[in-house]
């Protein structure tokens, strides 16, 4: 199971965030995606801990905590599903949509 951290500000490092968590158990991993266009990070991050314990703990603690100026989101996270998440998720099915997007001008 994973953390998903949300509200991070753009200045956050993953060791910034391993010492946050570790102080509620043992940080396995962290991931903070990278936005491809601007290089920085995209304000939101995942962190794996030792047990499911841990991970409430921290949880309860840091959701909507303050934390290098922003309001924290913490929660478990969702799995990723698969597709993608490009326009109305009717492509293939012969429905004649267009893919979720209006055509009226």
């Amino acid at each position: 199971m994973s953390i998903y951290v949300g509200n991070l500000s753009y200045e956050v490092k993953e060791d910034d965030l391993r010492q946050v968590f570790s102080e509620y158990g043992t940080v396995k991993d962290v991931q903070l995606p990278i936005d491809r266009e601007t290089g920085r990070v995209r304000g939101f991050g995942f962190v794996k801990m030792e047990t499911d314990a841990e991970e409430a703990a921290a949880i309860e603690a840091l959701d909507n905590a303050e934390w290098m100026g922003r309001s924290l989101k913490v929660n478990k996270a969702k799995p990723k599903t698969d597709g993608g998440s490009f326009g109305g998720g009717r492509r293939g099915n012969n429905s004649g949509g267009g893919g979720g997007y209006s055509r009226r001008y």
